[in-house]
């Protein structure tokens, strides 16, 4: 391929590599920096809240489960 059309192609591909990591998230739940990104939903005030609640119902599923077993194994 002569490098008349290989290098433009390449600071083609460059450039628009560049331009995809400006708005590409940077990670799980991670904004996009400037005007590009948005507030991810896990971030927002009720959804925190709600995988708070969620965290504290499979907390309390947990203790009820282990009281239940060892009610159990103690049972002749």
């Amino acid at each position: 391929m002569p490098d008349r059309i290989f290098m433009p192609l390449m600071a083609l591909i460059g450039v628009a590599m560049i331009a995809l990591s400006l708005v590409w998230p940077q990670g799980y739940g991670d904004r996009s920096p400037g005007p590009f990104g948005s507030t991810p939903i896990q971030q927002t005030p009720d959804m925190a809240a709600k995988i708070q609640r969620e965290k504290d119902a499979a907390a309390r599923h947990d203790i009820e489960a282990r009281r239940a077993a060892e009610t159990a194994g103690q049972q002749p």
